[in-house]
């Protein structure tokens, strides 16, 4: 392994030791034990202490959105609902969602591979390349003789291409194609777009509306939404856009509705945003996966919302 990959994962295992001290500390079960030490874990080198304040960074925005937030009016923001409509209204919409989580209808229907709600898996392609499937996703495969040709079909996807320079390998996602010879990638597909982040290496993005390729590498990551063109790459962290592949989900100004589409992968049962000017609040911090309510847990405390839970749906207005 070349230096620069070994500094690498070492920044990576320390950047997730602090966001995991950081999860502990915000739970409120931590003890002043605990407390004393983190404060000798960030003192152990200067790159400990450079990791703990970029975690304190990323977590501190939870507390200035939910300030900000309690400070608006809550009635001017809500729509009134009683919890007979939201049960009539709910019935419907339960139906449905039951039909496709269970794969009767769907996109799973024609998949290859697929995983359910709070399950990721990982699948070995027989060219020695290898896709992370992260919950609530969908993959076919089809190689042949002259390209690698995969599709996601919904949810999300890391994958690590290995090498073939006479066989592309494409992944389609909703109307856009990626394609990669050797390097690390991941798609995420969204309820109005698709993102596909760049871990390592080049990737060429095309749509069906936009054949001329755009061009991303690491560090980068480009949109593209249902029948429209890919946008111009921006600069992202691809590590925290990944962090699902190590157990946590980071926010960064994250729209509601996005967070709320990301905690469904992870658990049972329907979220619904009622009022269109919910969809748009920020959400900020880092999360465990694995315990889906403490997002909604920390989301109705920070910010102007209130949460009704019922069989299967929970309304957020």
């Amino acid at each position: 392994m070349r230096p620069d990959d070994e500094r690498q994962k070492a920044d990576i295992a320390l950047s997730d030791a602090a966001i995991d001290w950081l999860v502990r500390l915000k739970s409120g079960q931590a003890t002043v034990d605990d407390h004393a030490a983190f404060a000798a874990w960030r003192g152990q080198s200067a790159e400990h202490e450079v990791a703990a304040r970029e975690a304190e960074a990323i977590w501190h925005g939870v507390g200035i959105a939910g300030d900000r937030a309690k400070r608006l009016d809550r009635k001017a923001r809500r729509v009134r609902v009683t919890r007979r409509a939201v049960l009539g209204g709910g019935t419907l919409a339960v139906a449905g969602f039951a039909l496709e989580r269970s794969g009767v209808i769907g996109p799973r229907l024609f998949a290859d591979y697929a995983t359910d709600v709070g399950e990721q898996r990982t699948v070995a392609l027989a060219d020695g390349s290898s896709v992370f499937l992260n919950a609530r996703s969908a993959l076919s495969v089809k190689f042949g003789a002259a390209e690698r040709r995969l599709s996601l079909l919904e949810g999300q996807a890391t994958f690590a291409v290995a090498r073939d320079v006479a066989r592309p390998f494409v992944v389609e996602a909703g109307d856009g194609q990626t394609r990669a010879v050797g390097t690390v990638f991941d798609i995420d597909i969204r309820a109005d777009e698709a993102i596909v982040t760049v871990v390592e290496g080049v990737v060429a993005i095309t749509t069906d509306q936009a054949p001329d390729p755009v061009v991303a590498r690491a560090d980068q990551r480009v949109r593209y939404s249902p029948r429209g063109r890919p946008a111009a790459p921006e600069a992202t962290n691809a590590d925290v856009e990944t962090a699902w592949r190590r157990g946590k989900l980071i926010f960064n100004r994250r729209p509601l509705a996005e967070v709320v589409a990301d905690i469904e992968r992870y658990r049972r049962g329907q979220i619904v945003l009622v009022g269109e000017g919910l969809r748009s609040l920020d959400v900020t911090g880092v999360f465990d996966l694995n315990d889906p309510e403490a997002i909604l847990r920390t989301i109705e405390d920070t910010l102007p919302v209130q949460m009704t839970r019922l069989p299967f749906v929970t309304v957020i207005r």
